[in-house]
């Protein structure tokens, strides 16, 4: 079997179109149709089903549509490690991350390592921390630095740093004076909370509940950016860690309040995959990020 001929099936099983990943590929859709029969051939039952609504995949075509993504990305990182051997310092790294640790942590990190190794390359796809977990778990991406990150299988935590939570809240806020602030008294000002998925909101609705506090969030979004806007614009205080809003703290748009007593706390994870030898490319990045975490960041481990 060729790896062309899993690679054109990998491209129409992504487009649902003998037509698309024809274009997607530059070839003939009849050199679609030849790699497709050629699959068939080889594992000896149909792969696909042809309508002129496009494609369906069989049962078989299932199960290696399921697999043909990984097998490839794993023959690219073969490719990578193999011009490690050559001792060529270049290649690609793939990256997730959840968008709280973008501006404030990823994005320096990279703009600082690109200037060290100019010949490298960078893929950053912004998700949530669940889709970044998974992202290392299926090949997908080499690294994920995730913020509220669940507890998942899948993946190694080469770097756990414990950061706070504070009171996140414009100059003009009532609070925004203060030195630090009870639970109690988030009840007397409009709140903006991240919605019930992320690891905090679960902590913090815990934490409520043991307090015997009631709190009604005006606001309840997925958005770290929403959060954010709501209260630069004056609408609501919000709860985050001051790593995700340093830029704006730093610029005087917005003012970080400790909470009185332990708080609320939880963690930046550096995630790898455990059973998956790291590019020259990546393994260094990983090292520069977890002395950036480790010695620059303003994060407690």
């Amino acid at each position: 079997m060729q790896i062309r001929a899993l690679m054109y099936f990998d491209e129409l099983v992504r487009t649902n179109s003998m037509r698309q990943a024809a274009e997607n590929l530059n070839v003939a859709p009849t050199a679609i149709s030849r790699q497709i029969e050629n699959l068939e051939s080889h594992f000896g039952a149909p792969l696909v089903e042809r309508s002129s609504r496009g494609v369906k995949l069989t049962a078989a075509g299932e199960l290696l549509a399921a697999r043909a993504g990984r097998t490839l990305r794993e023959l690219d990182h073969v490719q990578q490690l193999i011009e490690d051997l050559k001792g060529l310092q270049h290649g690609h790294v793939s990256i997730y991350a959840n968008g709280a640790t973008l501006t404030s942590l990823l994005a320096p990190v990279l703009a600082e390592f690109s200037l060290k190794y100019p010949k490298l390359r960078f893929t950053v796809t912004i998700s949530s921390a669940r889709q970044a977990v998974d992202a290392v778990s299926s090949a997908a991406a080499d690294i994920a630095v995730t913020l509220f990150a669940p507890v998942m299988s899948g993946t190694k935590v080469r770097l756990r740093s414990e950061i706070a939570y504070d009171l996140i809240v414009a100059p003009q806020h009532p609070a925004a004076a203060r030195p630090d602030i009870r639970l109690r008294t988030l009840a007397d000002y409009p709140l903006a909370l991240p919605e019930h998925s992320f690891g905090f909101r679960q902590a913090f609705d815990a934490l409520i509940e043991k307090e015997g506090l009631e709190l009604d969030p005006v606001f309840v979004t997925s958005s770290i950016e929403m959060l954010k806007e709501l209260v630069l614009s004056g609408a609501a205080a919000t709860l985050l860690p001051a790593l995700a809003v340093r830029r704006e703290i730093e610029a005087g748009q917005l003012r970080a309040i400790p909470l009185a007593g332990k708080g609320i706390r939880t963690h930046v994870d550096l995630c790898v995959a455990p059973d998956r030898q790291l590019s020259f490319a990546a393994a260094t990045l990983v090292d520069f990020i977890e002395n950036f975490m480790r010695e620059r960041a303003e994060i407690k481990g």
